[in-house]
């Protein structure tokens, strides 16, 4: 299946259905009275969040979504029929903001989750609803109130507790491997991971944890160079970044340097994401290259005030300890707190 973590799509809901002039034609009813029924309601345009989905390529290509209008009132104080909502179903992690204005309307981060993207229309009310003593026979009815219509934006920012960082082919995904089940494809190449991938993590009797392995960053990635702008976004959620850095390549001149080359991208990307704690391992110490230049980076990022962990996703040598390190700056899970909207957003019908 191809990723897609965005896309704009076209909603509008159903208007409500016109209000009835009738009166009562009955026999040996002398004078029958108005009897003209309420438009019934247009339909709503709901976005739901679903566990089942990965991606939003159903909307990359299916723009417009439209819902039904309201049935019109009838004679004999017959209401029209309510039209039934339209529903699109999305990843849990989507966002949805106004096209035009970039106002972020919902975060639908828990499944089930469920927004109003567009409200629809209130029926008009028929002529039976406006007789008085003074006025006996109206003979006018209300319109339906026009259904809501926009165009919104929807983005995919991926749910993870851990996000994995670092320059192309530094090791993250197989490290994941190591850890989790996702199998994202591993080669010696630049860029090999062209999407987010994500993997549970279980850590003896600990609670698992869910971590994802976003596509390697490089110098100018906050600036759409590379894979990375349109990625960073996935790490936004985490609780901790693991930063993996390789000393065993021939262009290797120092672990800081990479270490600072990231972290400056992040910084540019959104200053959010630098204030998040990190953990910086040394990767691919099984590599003989890697031990022998390993102690001087050891020594440099302890001055720094930082302590650098290693580890081989190859023999599994220092995985419990990172995985330990990564626990400690993951937040213990809450219990969900039923809302008694489930977890719903909605907006008011304009007037």
């Amino acid at each position: 299946m191809k990723f897609i973590d965005e896309a704009k799509i076209y909603v509008k809901a159903g208007d409500g259905g016109r209000g009835c002039v009738s009166f009562r034609r009955e026999k040996y009813v002398p004078h029958g009275g108005p009897d003209g029924g309420d438009g019934g309601k247009g339909g709503d345009v709901i976005i739901r969040a679903s566990a089942n989905r990965r991606t939003l390529l159903d909307y990359k290509y299916r723009q417009h979504h439209v819902a039904k209008h309201g049935g019109h009132g009838e004679g004999g104080k017959r209401t029209g029929r309510d039209a039934e909502d339209v529903e699109i179903v999305v990843p849990v992690g989507t966002t949805v903001r106004d096209s035009q204005t970039g106002e972020l309307l919902a975060d639908l981060t828990a499944d089930g989750a469920v927004f109003i993207a567009a409200k629809g229309g209130i029926g008009g009310r028929g002529n039976a609803r406006f007789a008085t003593a003074t006025r006996q026979t109206p003979r006018f009815a209300q319109p339906g109130i026009p259904g809501q219509d926009r165009w919104i934006d929807l983005e995919l920012r991926l749910l993870a507790d851990v996000g994995i960082i670092g320059l192309p082919n530094v090791g993250k995904s197989t490290f994941i491997t190591k850890v989790s089940a996702a199998r994202p494809k591993i080669a010696d190449y630049p860029f090999t991971t062209l999407v987010p991938h994500l993997g549970v993590v279980q850590y003896g009797d600990q609670e698992s944890f869910v971590i994802a392995d976003i596509p390697g960053l490089i110098e100018g990635a906050h600036a759409g160079l590379g894979m990375g702008t349109r990625f960073l976004r996935h790490i936004e959620r985490t609780a901790v970044l693991l930063h993996i850095i390789d000393i065993s390549s021939e262009t290797y001149e120092s672990g800081w340097r990479d270490y600072e080359l990231i972290n400056r991208e992040l910084e540019l990307f959104s200053p959010d994401l630098l204030a998040k704690p990190q953990v910086v391992a040394i990767g691919k110490t099984d590599l003989t290259v890697t031990r022998e230049r390993m102690k001087k980076d050891i020594d440099f990022f302890h001055k720094k005030g930082i302590e650098l962990l290693t580890f081989s996703a190859a023999t599994g040598e220092g995985i419990q300890n990172l995985l330990q390190e990564l626990l400690l700056h993951i937040p213990p899970r809450r219990p969900p707190t039923d809302t008694g909207t489930d977890g719903a957003a909605s907006q008011e019908q304009p007037e």
